[in-house]
């Protein structure tokens, strides 16, 4: 995909009405995950920032998000997992390294660069990897569940702009362009998660987060 393609997904875009619904709503899981089935945008709290979020296997919903993002297209989306299970499904590869860490930091605030599957959305990354991360957050793992167990997800937020912490805060950026909000109050945390690429032969930090070096560095030895 290229930047005059996703100028044309811009170009035939449309506004949506947002709904939001409190997280306690029992109408929260169905109604978040059917849009995100239909190929719709939605929002949805994690244990670090809000984040807005696509099916990771549907192509044009991802197309969707570059578009409310704002975002380049060489920068890839990430994946948010429900369960450890759905990893196989995305990456090639699971380094001992990056097992070890699986171990000690998921579910929380640790994102993991892998080689990615080639059968996934080219879209979603440029390159031969991609970033997952599983959340500790009970509603969203359950609303990644019923949603087919994985999301192209990055922070609610337009490019550039700060992490969104409430529900509110996303939407000014983002109403509009997601159909479904899930408001569960402030966010847990107050940064996006920590960014470790475990491609190469050493771990590398691509975000500072949560999670530092001091952390991570006794884990993998």
């Amino acid at each position: 995909m290229t930047e005059n393609a996703l100028v044309a997904v811009f170009l035939r875009s449309r506004t949506v009405t947002t709904q939001v619904l409190a997280a306690d709503d029992p109408r929260v899981i169905s109604e978040a995950a059917d849009a995100v089935l239909r190929g719709d945008l939605i929002i949805l709290p994690t244990d670090t920032v809000y984040g807005v979020g696509a099916s990771a296997f549907d192509g044009r919903a991802i197309e969707s998000l570059y578009v409310a993002k704002r975002r380049s297209l060489d920068k890839g989306i990430p994946i948010l997992i429900a369960d450890g299970a759905d990893l196989e499904r995305l990456v090639t590869d699971v380094p001992s390294r990056a097992a070890a860490l699986i171990r000690r930091f998921w579910p929380g605030p640790l994102t993991l660069v892998l080689p990615k599957r080639k059968d996934l959305p080219a879209v979603i990354s440029q390159s031969d990897s991609i970033a997952v991360r599983m959340p500790d957050h009970d509603l969203s793992r359950r609303l990644i569940r019923a949603a087919g167990g994985a999301l192209a997800a990055t922070s609610a937020n337009l490019s550039g702009h700060p992490p969104a912490l409430t529900v509110n805060m996303a939407l000014q950026d983002l109403a509009g362009s997601v159909v479904v909000a899930v408001d569960a109050g402030p966010s847990r945390g107050e940064q996006a998660s920590t960014v470790v690429d475990c491609t190469g032969e050493d771990l590398r930090i691509l975000r500072s987060g949560p999670l530092s070096m001091s952390d991570l560095g006794p884990v993998v030895g």
